[in-house]
């Protein structure tokens, strides 16, 4: 192969691994900021408004509990089959049910089957979800040069700002064009129904590449694990565990600094929602910052000693949460998050190159797949909804304490792992 045909090949890996994690992003997120802005009335009895919202939030976990059980599905096939045909398919369910979200009638027109179908397109959000993740940075990783790989592992963990930008640009965009009755009748669909485009684009990427190197290796020494989730819970429950928790901090930060943030602010705050949607706009860009320094910090060091640095980094945003998140003063507020999701691509961006060496390959797809989506049920599933009650109890400033438990409970996991397998 020239250098130029391997270039290309090179281009191709990167932008397949990217193009899933921006599409899982961007698809969690119009649903987040669907369920802080629309949810709550559209599909839940007329009670009060914090009641509705805090049903909106406990359906945006049920994706959460989805996560594990799609990983296991997901990374089933591919430790045995392959990385690229399982990334496909769970592009395609993913995709799929967040554009049949844009299809839902409220429960003004079908009562109770209204929150029962969004319940369901969640659970296959979450479950298409559970496989993506993981088989898109063993796609990068796993074709990474030597000493770059934490350079390449953060590549598709740049989907998460990107996704997020798509969002909420969006969002932004309907907000100039949309009146408010105009939006809560039929604007907050078009988000979702715009989500076949970036599906369509994957697809196109995916299908035109090949396996990693790593997995025909493995495949050529070794039969195919035959149950890989039960060999991952026998021979490697340290690592599982270990990685369960470190995950925690990065998914806290996310959905209290943009989900939560955006649902207190408008709602409790009074901030106008398109000054705080650019605001958000503006700070999710530290993330990518974060994300990249965070690559090119890992491969000079080690991705566990920058995780580490990012979990204090965590305590701290947390520690600043109450003083910063307040009325009146959207500068301040527009600090805080950009603080924190500058911290949260130090916990976040090393994952892709740090979570792989856990694992032997044969299990790798299941292992860290199963530890990134039971590491979200705890770190994120329900962030939005006990951050909400927290605020409303005892003021965000609790909600800052809760963060930086998330990331007492990530520094805690990475003490106990070390990189073991190279491949």
């Amino acid at each position: 192969m020239s250098v130029t045909e391997s270039g290309a090949s090179t281009r191709r890996v990167l932008a397949a691994s990217l193009v899933g994690t921006a599409v899982e992003t961007y698809d969690f997120y119009i649903y987040g900021t669907a369920a802080s802005l629309v949810f709550g009335p559209l599909f839940f009895p007329d009670i009060s408004p914090s009641a509705q919202l805090l049903s909106a939030y406990a359906t945006f976990a049920v994706a959460f509990f989805a996560r594990p059980l799609g990983a296991a599905f997901f990374g089933h096939f591919g430790d045995r089959i392959g990385r690229k045909s399982t990334l496909v398919a769970s592009l395609l369910l993913m995709g799929g049910s967040t554009v049949l979200i844009g299809f839902l009638p409220g429960y003004a027109a079908i009562g109770w089957l209204a929150p029962l179908a969004l319940c369901l397109m969640r659970f296959g959000q979450g479950f298409g979800l559970g496989g993506e993740w993981g088989g898109a940075v063993l796609l990068a990783v796993e074709n990474a040069p030597p000493g770059q790989r934490g350079r390449f592992g953060g590549v598709p963990l740049l989907g998460a700002p990107t996704g997020f930008l798509l969002a909420n640009g969006l969002f932004l965009i309907l907000g100039l064009f949309l009146d408010a009755e105009q939006f809560k009748a039929w604007g907050w669909r078009l988000p979702f129904l715009a989500s076949v485009v970036l599906v369509g684009v994957g697809l196109w990427i995916r299908l035109r590449i090949g396996e990693t190197p790593t997995f025909k290796k493995a495949m050529a020494e070794a039969e195919a694990s035959h149950v890989p989730a039960a060999e991952v819970f026998k021979r490697h429950p340290g690592a599982l565990a270990g990685a369960t928790l470190a995950v925690i901090a990065c998914f806290a930060i996310f959905y209290i600094s943009t989900t939560f943030a955006l649902g207190w602010s408008v709602g409790k705050l009074g901030y106008d929602r398109e000054s705080f949607l650019g605001a958000q706009l503006i700070a999710m860009l530290f993330m990518a910052a974060g994300i990249v320094a965070a690559g090119y910090a890992a491969d000079r060091t080690s991705p566990r000693a920058v995780l580490i640095v990012g979990c204090a980094g965590t305590v701290i945003v947390g520690a600043l949460m109450g003083l910063m998140v307040r009325a009146d003063a959207l500068g301040l507020v527009w600090a805080w998050m950009s603080a924190a999701l500058l911290v949260m691509g130090l916990v976040y961006g090393p994952l892709g190159a740090f979570m792989p060496s856990l694992f032997p390959p044969r299990v790798r797809y299941t292992g860290i797949s199963i530890a990134f989506n039971v590491g979200g049920i705890l770190g994120g599933g329900l962030a939005p909804f006990v951050a909400q009650r927290l605020a409303e109890t005892g003021g965000v400033a609790w909600v800052g304490f809760y963060l930086a438990a998330a990331g007492l409970l990530s520094f805690v996991g990475l003490m106990g792992l070390k990189a073991k397998y190279a491949d």
